[in-house]
């Protein structure tokens, strides 16, 4: 799921849940939120099914292939505490959701497209990857080029945010602070992390 380049409103259809941001997957889902297809009565899924479910709203949501998600997977089993909630935590980190999340974009696929295209620097440092783990004390800008401080101004201020108690933003000088980790509370995805760890321990 590095890159997803199907229908959005399709995918935010099937999941139930709004996963693409986007414009046109939004009004989609308004005008029509039941899930694609022809219709002859609603099934109710087994419980293989629903797991499958709240494991693709994940690796949409958060933009991971199945490798990515089953790398964070192991990760969270090696620690003691709750593995569905440390796994969705972990993925909060990611840069890509935290330039989301903070208010630089109005859609994750937009922020993970402009730090691949190296817009954006952590601790003064370019960083590529939009799966970079964030840790507290880390500073988010924008380079110092005019084209690119135009343009996330303008989408700064049209983005709906989504405010973080761990993660300050300065929309003036477009500059995004790392306050500490995330909690349990911060988490922004409605997933059943639990059903997801014991689809991915089988």
């Amino acid at each position: 799921m590095s890159r997803y380049t199907g229908p959005k409103a399709r995918v935010n259809r099937r999941l139930g849940t709004l996963i693409y941001e986007s414009g046109g997957a939004v009004r989609a889902m308004e005008r029509r939120d039941n899930p694609p297809g022809m219709h002859t009565r609603p099934r109710r899924p087994s419980n293989y099914g629903m797991a499958l479910r709240e494991k693709q709203k994940i690796k949409h949501y958060y933009g991971l292939g199945e490798q990515q998600l089953r790398r964070y997977f192991d990760i969270t089993t090696r620690k003691t505490g709750d593995t569905g909630v440390m796994l969705l935590l972990l993925c909060e980190r990611r840069l890509d959701n935290v330039v989301r999340r903070a208010g630089f974009t109005r859609t994750r696929p937009q922020a993970r497209q402009g730090i691949v295209h190296g817009h954006f620097q952590v601790n003064g440092i370019k960083v590529t990857k939009p799966s970079y783990l964030l840790r507290p004390g880390d500073v988010i800008t924008v380079r110092r080029r005019e084209n690119l401080l135009g343009l996330y101004r303008g989408l700064s201020d049209s983005s709906a945010t989504q405010p973080m108690d761990w993660v300050t933003f300065d929309s003036d000088t477009l500059r995004a602070t790392v306050q500490g980790l995330p909690a349990k509370e911060d988490i922004s995805l409605p997933v059943d992390a639990n059903m997801v760890v014991e689809f991915l321990s089988r």
